[in-house]
């Protein structure tokens, strides 16, 4: 399968997915197997349970992640169509990320030095 990726997360108690992001090319679809978290988007905290699913249109400026602020791992699928045109900003930090090449970059466009 090349049109879209998924997988399967187990996230530990007081971690997050990753930075806040949204993404310019790709549709973006989560389902919670196991466990509690909580969405937050740009102003916004929603409790997901298991059963609960949320999505995220591309194109639209709004960053999101998860936090499980339970004491229990959460699992849930993450799925997402892998546009190779993809560019994935975050929200919270000078940080974008393209599918066409998976490098680091700042939001001007200038590559992360290497460490």
């Amino acid at each position: 399968m090349t049109d879209f990726g998924i997988n399967l997360v187990r996230l530990p108690p007081g971690s997050w997915s990753g930075q806040r992001h949204w993404h310019s090319h790709e549709d973006e679809f989560v389902y919670v197997i196991d466990g509690e978290l909580v969405l937050i988007e740009d102003g916004l905290e929603v409790s997901l349970k298991a059963d609960d699913c949320a999505a995220f249109p591309k194109g639209i400026a709004n960053g999101h992640h998860l936090l499980n602020r339970s004491n229990k791992i959460a699992i849930y699928l993450e799925i997402g169509s892998r546009n190779p045109l993809d560019l994935a900003t975050c929200s919270d930090v000078d940080m974008m990320i393209a599918n066409s090449d998976g490098c680091f970059r700042r939001k001007d466009g200038t590559p992360y030095d290497h460490w």
